[in-house]
């Protein structure tokens, strides 16, 4: 059963300029896909960010957000 986005991925125009953030943190998914693309793993993103939880970057929608000219979104 696919998890939902929602429940770990928030924005607010007052955290981090509005880019989404996981809940809870102000760890960007932007950081979170930029550092996946780059080969990092799961667990070095869990070992680097002890505030990160697996089902966060596993949640459905990071793995859906895309690049939309200077910002993400989900297609």
């Amino acid at each position: 059963m696919m998890k939902t986005w929602r429940k770990w991925i928030v924005s607010n125009p007052s955290v981090m300029m509005g880019k989404p953030v996981i809940v809870g943190t102000r760890i960007t998914v932007e950081l979170i896909l930029e550092k996946l693309a780059e080969g990092e793993t799961v667990d070095d993103l869990l070992e680097a960010h002890p505030r990160l939880t697996r089902e966060a970057i596993q949640a459905d929608g990071p793995l859906r957000l895309r690049r939309c000219g200077p910002i993400w979104c989900i297609p």
